[in-house]
């Protein structure tokens, strides 16, 4: 029997986007069985687009201050097998659904997400992120469902097994990231958690720096959050996820290192400028290029226009580099020593 499926969209003054999100909802080549939407204390016309779409529309008393908590306030009307949360700038593949559901044909996994990419490629954020994205979503994640360890099954298009989400108590709340959170508890708890390549969504990304950095922020915090709080039971029970873990810790401690590299060679090692760039170009270029050219081939984009964006992804490396050590530094060491309660306010990462 084909498991039945609720999508919930948690929407706070998404008027303008929400539209886009809806459509594809509605042309799904399996359609879900209902359509929630949750108008977390909008000022705008969101109720409204969303009922015009003929959504289910819920709207809490007052803004309830996160995507987990509203996603949660959907929970109760949901009666299906699946709940799919949609975040609502993201946009589906059509045959999202289709692609998505057949995973949970095995009993053991509770928690699925698809491949997602940049919709928006205008400013030089959305440019570096599209690398990130195309990077990530054909070398990372492919490795690790490999291993059977995603790190995380991203928020904005994760299917969840309804009756394992809401014995676990809803969508985690005690974290900034939920997604994430819910994840490694599964993978602890021995379930199993799912990355599925075929299944496509397209996220609208912070298109000023304003909001990348808060984006930014909130991932580099609820990673960090995360690791405070599971990283002892991801090594007892869950080791081959615990050493990705452990290898991205690595890499943002010694990403300053790296990029420290061509100054030390040629101011502190008197080594030629020309030298230097070509070593450190070259290692850059030879561990991305490789991957992004498959991405290119596999999503179908041009590939010029793809390798055209490679510079930008170092503007937003920089970012991630300022804000995973701000996260390290207050969710490591001040949170444990009380000199701070950490992020606890949930920000959206776009207008």
């Amino acid at each position: 029997m084909t498991a039945t499926l609720t999508v919930i969209v948690p929407a706070h003054n998404e008027e303008a986007g929400l539209p886009a999100t809806l459509e594809a909802i509605r042309c799904q080549t399996v359609p879900p069985e209902k359509v929630v939407v949750v108008d977390d204390g909008s000022t705008d016309r969101t109720g409204q687009v969303a009922a015009s779409y003929g959504a289910t529309v819920l709207r809490p008393p007052h803004n309830l201050g996160s995507k987990a908590k509203a996603q949660n306030h959907a929970l109760p009307v949901c009666d299906t097998d699946l709940v799919l949360a949609v975040d609502a700038d993201t946009v589906l593949a059509p045959d999202y659904i289709e692609k998505i559901k057949p995973v949970f044909d095995d009993p053991e996994v509770v928690v699925a997400a698809g491949n997602v990419q940049t919709r928006f490629t205008r400013t030089v954020w959305e440019r570096g992120r599209s690398i990130e994205y195309l990077f990530g979503f054909h070398w990372n994640r492919p490795i690790q469902n490999g291993a059977g360890s995603p790190v995380v099954c991203s928020g904005c298009c994760s299917a969840f097994r309804r009756t394992t989400l809401t014995e676990f108590g809803g969508f985690p709340e005690r974290t900034i990231v939920e997604d994430m959170d819910f994840t490694w508890s599964m993978q602890i708890a021995g379930r199993r958690a799912v990355y599925v390549g075929e299944a496509v969504a397209w996220a609208a990304d912070p298109e000023t720096l304003t909001y990348l950095r808060k984006q930014v922020w909130r991932w580099m915090a609820g990673f960090f959050q995360n690791v405070r709080l599971h990283l002892g039971s991801l090594v007892r029970r869950k080791p081959m996820l615990a050493i990705w873990i452990v290898l991205a810790l690595a890499e943002i401690c010694t990403a300053p290192l790296w990029w420290a590299t061509p100054f030390v060679l040629t101011l502190g090692m008197h080594r030629s400028v020309g030298a230097t760039l070509t070593f450190w170009l070259g290692s850059e270029l030879l561990f991305t290029v490789p991957p992004l050219l498959y991405a290119a081939r596999r999503r179908r984009l041009p590939v010029l226009g793809v390798m055209a964006n490679i510079p930008f992804v170092y503007l937003t490396k920089a970012v991630n580099i300022y804000y995973a050590w701000k996260a390290l530094i207050v969710e490591l060491v001040l949170v444990p020593l009380r000199l701070s309660r950490g992020l606890v306010i949930y920000e959206k990462g776009r207008a």
